[in-house]
C-alpha cells in the first residue's frame, strides 16, 4: 500500500465530505518530486464513460494499485460516485478493495489460483474463471462449503491470453443452463479496441455474441476503455473501463475525451556549469558543444522515468519543462537523477529547489509515454514510490 494514507472511510461515513486534499508518501519538502492526483477528475472520467455506455452498467478497473495512483483513494472516490462493480488483478488487491468498498461486486481477473476458494469466500470476491480446471475446483469448493458468491466466465475470442476457447465455452453452456453454478458474468476482451476501425473488433464481437446466446440470462461484458468508443453494440450489459479513468486517451486517433488526472513535478537539486568539451553522466555519452548550464533534477529510473529518454552525442533525448520551456535531457538517466540542459534559459533563472514539470499542462501522460518509447499505461503504473503524493478531492 502506498505511503500512509488515511482517506479510507468507514462504511457508515459515506455522507461525510472528503477533505479537499490528502497527502501520502514522504512530506513534499523531503521528496524529490510531487505527484498530484486529481480524484475529482477520476470521478468525472467515470461519469463520462458511464454516460457514453448507458444503459449498460459502468464498472471500474482498479488493478495494479489503481493503475499506480492508489487503489484505496481511487476506489473510495468511485464507490462514493456510485460505482458498484470493480475489477482487480489478484486476491491481495481484492482484499484491499473490499475494505473500502464493502458492498461492491469485486472480480479477480487473474482467476482462481489453486487452493484459494476459501479466501474468495471469506472476502466475498468473485474469480474470473478461464479454464475447465478452475471450473472443476470452483464447483467442488462451492458444493462442499455451500458458497454462492458468484463468478465470471472468461471466453477467449482472440487474445490468446486467459480464457476458455470458444469451443470449450460452447460445450460448457448446457451445464450452466441446466444447473445453478452461480455464474454472474460472461466476459471477453478486445485485442485492438484502440483501433476503432480494425476488423478484429467486429470479428471478436460477433464471436462473443454467438457464445452469449448460449448463456441465457447471464450478463455479458467485452468493452474496455477503448471498447466503449467502438460502437454501442459493444457495450452489452457492462463495460470495464480502466486506463481512461486515469486520463489516458482511449481514442488515440482522436482528441482525448478524458480529463487529465496526474501532474508530476520534480525538484532541481543543483545547477552547475559545464565547460565546452566536458561530458555529463555515466559513460560520458553526452559532450557539451558549448559552455553549458545543467540543472540536475531528483528523478531517475527508480522513479519510473526510463533510460530510453537519455540524450547523447548521437541522438537527442527527451525533455522536461522548466518555466514553461522545454529543456533537453542530456547524458544517461541514472537511478535517482536526470540532467537538463538549461543554457538557453535566462541566466540565474533556475535555482536549487525549483521544480521541473514531467507530466502537466505542457505534456500529458500519453505524450510522456511516447517520449519514453512506451504507452501511458506503463508510465502510470511505473510511477515511483518516492514522490510526495497529493490527492485532490475538489
Amino acid at each position: 500500500m502506498q505511503g500512509s494514507l488515511s482517506i479510507s472511510p468507514s462504511p457508515d461515513a459515506s455522507d461525510e465530505p472528503a477533505p479537499a486534499t490528502v497527502s501520502a508518501g514522504p512530506p513534499a519538502d523531503e521528496a524529490g518530486g510531487v505527484l498530484t492526483i486529481d480524484l475529482s477528475a477520476v470521478e468525472a472520467n467515470w461519469k463520462i464513460l458511464r454516460a457514453a455506455s448507458t444503459p449498460a452498467e459502468c464498472a471500474a478497473v482498479v488493478k495494479a494499485d489503481g493503475y499506480g495512483l492508489g487503489l484505496e483513494p481511487v476506489a473510495t472516490r468511485l464507490s462514493k460516485a456510485g460505482c458498484t462493480t470493480f475489477f482487480v488483478a489478484d486476491l491481495s488487491e481484492g482484499k484491499r478493495l473490499r475494505k473500502v468498498a464493502p458492498d461492491a461486486d469485486i472480480y479477480i481477473l487473474n482467476g482462481l489460483a489453486p487452493g484459494t476458494g476459501q479466501v474468495f469466500a471469506d472476502n466475498n470476491l468473485r474469480p474470473v474463471i478461464g479454464s475447465a480446471a478452475e471450473i472443476a475446483e470452483w464447483d467442488a469448493f462451492t458444493s462442499v462449503h455451500k458458497w454462492s458468491g458468484g463468478f465470471a466466465l472468461h471466453v477467449d475470442t482472440g487474445m490468446n491470453r486467459l480464457g476458455m476457447s470458444i469451443e470449450e465455452a460452447a460445450a460448457f453452456a448446457p451445464r450452466i443452463n441446466s444447473e445453478n453454478h452461480g455464474l454472474t458474468l460472461l466476459m471477453s476482451h478486445f485485442v485492438a479496441a484502440q483501433f476503432a476501425e480494425s476488423s478484429r473488433n467486429a470479428e471478436q464481437l460477433q464471436s462473443f455474441r454467438d457464445i452469449r446466446a448460449l448463456y441465457r440470462g447471464v450478463p455479458a461484458s467485452i468493452a474496455n476503455s477503448s471498447g466503449i468508443f467502438i460502437d454501442q453494440a459493444a457495450h452489452l450489459d457492462l463495460v470495464r473501463p480502466g486506463v481512461a479513468l486515469y486520463g489516458v486517451n482511449p481514442t488515440p486517433s482522436k482528441k482525448n475525451p478524458m480529463k487529465p488526472v496526474v501532474d508530476l513535478k520534480v525538484r532541481v537539486a543543483q545547477v552547475r556549469d559545464v565547460a565546452f568539451g566536458e561530458t555529463v553522466g555515466y559513460d560520458a555519452t553526452w559532450t557539451a558543444r558549448r559552455p553549458s548550464r545543467i540543472a540536475v533534477v531528483t528523478m531517475g529510473y527508480a522513479d519510473g522515468f526510463f533510460r530510453s529518454a537519455s540524450g547523447d552525442d548521437q541522438k537527442p533525448g527527451g525533455t522536461l519543462f522548466l518555466q514553461g520551456r522545454s529543456c533537453p535531457i542530456v547524458g544517461r538517466i541514472s537511478m535517482d537523477l536526470t540532467a537538463l540542459d538549461i543554457t538557453d534559459l535566462p541566466e540565474r533563472s533556475v535555482k536549487r529547489g525549483d521544480f521541473a514539470t514531467v507530466i502537466g499542462e505542457e505534456r500529458d501522460v500519453d505524450a510522456v509515454g511516447e517520449m519514453l518509447g512506451t504507452i501511458g499505461y506503463e508510465v502510470l503504473t511505473s510511477l515511483g514510490r518516492r514522490y510526495a503524493r497529493v490527492y485532490k478531492n475538489d
